[in-house]
């Protein structure tokens, strides 16, 4: 698709689909540039009931049964689909459509290949471009080349912490890989396999993310609106865990920088103990927190003894996880999460991921968590989305799940805006090339 062809689409309007569409934040962002959604798709429930009310369409239940025997889903002109990352069955030798079958992505292909679409926009986690999962990468990037379109061998990584509040950037680290395909033919599909990720990974037109404030960009709502807002307030107990580790801070250990390596409350000890078979990472790890402890002995022990050695703090509030570099001490000025792994700290700037387990942001200057309307404004949601009367937990899970509107459509408009042909590598492939690929 040229430039040219993609503005004039843009202009009069376009058609898109919305496969595997959680609560709809591709919706938000292609509705907001002009596109008419004219399918979706939703396998859970309670995603699809919230979806259905906000968009005011019926969303389908499941994809597979859409795509067998027959593609049920419309002609469209833009395919976006936030697809779940489910193991591809490693086939051999075989190539594009044969490795894809059987997998959530081959229903995909399988309408690409009947609907041929202008624009194929995929969104995933970071890891699926990972060294872990290279067969799945290959396969989705020669299934896409089979069936005619142009695409990067590098992924598109983007986070909407990057893009600055004008822009609809949120403050929010949400790197995920966004596939961008374009009809081409099949013919020029293949010849482009030089072409560079559409967006550099990083921040857009020089926005510095150390400038967001949580309190005036996201921005995090009074508390006078909050309803039955004592759901989100620490609790004495969880308030005197991050108490007890505040002490640590401030009192227990010099001035000196922190260091960057968990620090585990059990192993602040004199010497390690280590049984034969530990893993080289675990000794390192129990070697940096033995010298620490030495270095800074009397205080360390103070502060055990004060605290009865710990013995109220639960196994995983034993473990700080300091990841606000130089920032001051006091952790009621910081981010904070309760993980599995510890209590991780971070700067008061922009937030985490949102996740779909329980691991809901807490604003220490507010001393409680951050609210399903904070948490959809992370994720670019317009104040009148509604989650109905479900169960807070419900939403954050599917705000979690969710894409980054802003994120998303930053890379929309930039695919619009581009023409593949001008991504390439090797300048000599241009020449008739463009032409040949129209006719093909």
């Amino acid at each position: 698709m040229s430039a040219g062809a993609a503005a004039k689409l843009v202009g009069m309007g376009f058609t898109f689909v919305d496969l595997f569409a959680g609560v709809g934040g591709f919706h938000a962002a292609l509705e907001s540039l002009g596109g008419e959604c004219v399918f979706a798709c939703e396998i859970d429930p309670a995603a699809r009931a919230v979806y259905e009310s906000n968009w005011d369409m019926e969303v389908a239940h499941d994809i597979v049964p859409l795509t067998e025997p027959r593609v049920k889903v419309p002609p469209h002109d833009v395919l976006c689909a936030g697809f779940p990352c489910q193991p591809f069955s490693k086939s051999g030798k075989q190539l594009g459509m044969d490795e894809a079958r059987g997998t959530l992505f081959g229903n995909i292909a399988r309408v690409i290949k009947k609907r041929e679409p202008s624009l194929v926009l995929l969104e995933n986690v970071r890891n699926i471009a990972g060294p872990r999962h290279l067969h799945e990468w290959d396969v989705i990037t020669r299934t896409l080349r089979a069936l005619g379109y142009a695409v990067s061998e590098e992924p598109v990584v983007f986070s909407p912490h990057w893009l600055s509040p004008a822009a609809g950037g949120t403050p929010q680290v949400r790197e995920r890989v966004f596939i961008v395909a374009w009809k081409v033919g099949r013919r020029s599909a293949e010849q482009l396999r030089g072409i560079r990720p559409l967006i550099s990974r990083g921040p857009v037109d020089s926005w510095d993310p150390g400038s967001w404030s949580l309190e005036v960009d996201l921005p995090l709502q009074r508390e006078s609106e909050i309803a039955n807002v004592e759901r989100y307030m620490l609790s004495d107990e969880e308030q005197n865990w991050i108490e007890v580790w505040n002490e640590f801070l401030q009192e227990a250990v010099g001035p000196e920088k922190l260091p960057g390596f968990p620090i585990w409350a059990d192993h602040l000890v004199e010497q390690v103990d280590c049984e034969l078979n530990t893993p080289q990472w675990k000794y390192d790890f129990l070697m940096k927190n033995a010298n620490f402890y030495r270095q800074h002995r009397q205080g360390i022990n103070e502060w055990k003894s004060k605290h009865k050695n710990l013995e109220l703090l639960p196994a995983s509030r034993k473990k700080l996880e300091w990841q606000a570099q130089d920032s001051d001490r006091d952790l009621w000025s910081h981010v904070l999460q309760f993980r599995p792994s510890g209590i991780r700290v971070k700067r008061a700037t922009y937030l985490p991921a949102l996740v779909a387990i329980t691991q809901t942001s807490i604003i220490g200057s507010r001393k409680r968590r951050i609210t399903p309307r904070e948490a959809a404004r992370l994720q670019g949601f317009p104040d009148w989305f509604s989650f109905g009367e479900q169960p807070d937990a419900s939403t954050y899970r599917q705000l979690g799940n969710a894409v980054a509107v802003g994120a998303v459509r930053h890379v929309f408009q930039r695919a619009f805006d581009t023409d593949p042909f001008k991504l390439t590598m090797r300048p000599e492939m241009l020449l008739g090339l463009r032409e040949r690929a129209f006719a093909a």
